[in-house]
């Protein structure tokens, strides 16, 4: 799948966003193998349940899978927040206030992510020609930031002001019975996580933690990280927590909230350095780059690309900008309606929020793969 909406001068399609559906053919009808990017940023061949172009083939919009992704996320960290904060009350456990912390942090997140989903969705108009989607990656660094602070930071310093405290009487019942609970309601959203994660990653071809690292899909990114590293933090947590009751020494439980903080910090990092990338403009995938280029040279009427740029611009949403060459010499007000004929049979495709094709001035070298 690839293109949805495009523009031609001022000419602009205020449609609604068509839902995933296969394009109308393109000039001759060919079966393209995808070719998909590694982790290391080469090539790797097609899976063989890929056997169509990511470009002309159908799916389903990702956007309404990332919201139920989210209330899940929502839901089971509202719970685990309360539970954590009475048993961090009853058991005084550092490491249970770190994960108190954690928790009450992602559910404030789940609710900006929420807010990222709903606005990026907006349709474009005068003002913002290139729609709306770039608002989800704000919203997200809010979130991220709210995780560095609220759970990271607020951890590490409570860690550190607990290395050289009294022993206090713990109640570990309480504090192992409350990380359980917590390791199965984080474990349903995260598989749910998983779940969305593998099924685009394999509708692009893509392997599932390349996918979630690079995908424009800013809410999947922030809660697959996010719920891995509250799985991981309950481990910390309840290894401080084990240590403290086997030695006597509140020293590891200290250690186990620094430690939940580190792993915050670092999960925050991550995120805010990829929606920082995406909002400043993030390049397509030279993969998705190549099966563009393809996608235009296989119409009849073009005979050479000579400029293509593609940039996310939202979730999704990519702003296309080309040049070609058409076939065949005519009059200006003839090329000017063979170009938007070229457009509208573009127009089916999903992936863009607005396309912009020119013709390609004389002795421009084509573009090259």
């Amino acid at each position: 799948m690839f293109l949805r909406g495009c523009q031609h001068g001022r000419r602009v399609e205020d449609s609604e966003r068509a839902a995933f559906s296969p394009a109308r053919p393109v000039g001759p009808r060919t079966t393209v193998e995808p070719v998909t990017d590694s982790p290391a940023g080469g090539t790797t061949p097609p899976t063989p349940s890929s056997t169509t172009d990511a470009l002309s083939s159908g799916g389903k919009k990702p956007g309404g899978e990332s919201i139920v992704t989210v209330l899940v996320a929502l839901a089971a960290n509202t719970l685990i927040a309360v539970a954590k904060t009475v048993a961090a009350m009853i058991t005084g456990s550092a490491s249970m206030v770190a994960e108190a912390a954690h928790s009450w942090a992602d559910t404030g997140n789940e609710i900006f992510l929420l807010i990222a989903e709903r606005r990026s969705e907006k349709p474009r108009d005068d003002r913002h020609p290139f729609g709306y989607g770039r608002e989800a990656y704000v919203w997200a660094m809010v979130a991220a930031f709210g995780l560095f602070t609220a759970g990271s930071i607020l951890s590490i310093s409570h860690g550190i002001g607990q290395l050289g405290a009294a022993e206090e009487e713990t109640n570990y019942t309480v504090a192992y019975v409350v990380l359980a609970i917590a390791f199965v309601l984080e474990g349903t959203s995260f598989i749910q996580a998983v779940r969305q994660t593998r099924s685009q990653a394999r509708h692009y071809g893509l392997r599932p933690l390349h996918f979630v690292l690079s995908t424009s899909e800013t809410t999947l990114r922030a809660v697959f990280f996010e719920d891995l590293a509250a799985l991981l933090g309950i481990l910390l947590a309840a290894g401080g927590i084990a240590a403290h009751e086997v030695t006597g020494d509140a020293i590891y439980d200290a250690i186990g909230s620094i430690l939940v903080g580190v792993l915050l910090g670092v999960v925050a990092i991550l995120l805010i350095v990829r929606n920082g990338q995406f909002l400043v403009g993030q390049a397509a995938r030279p993969a998705l780059r190549r099966q563009a280029l393809d996608l235009l040279l296989r119409h009849p009427d073009v005979d050479r690309v000579t400029f293509l740029h593609l940039e996310w611009v939202g979730p999704s949403k990519l702003l296309v900008v080309a040049a070609v060459d058409l076939s065949a010499d005519d009059r200006e007000s003839v090329l000017a309606v063979r170009l938007e004929a070229l457009e509208d049979r573009v127009d089916d495709h999903d992936l863009v929020e607005r396309c912009i094709l020119t013709l390609s001035a004389p002795g421009e070298a084509d573009v090259v793969a």
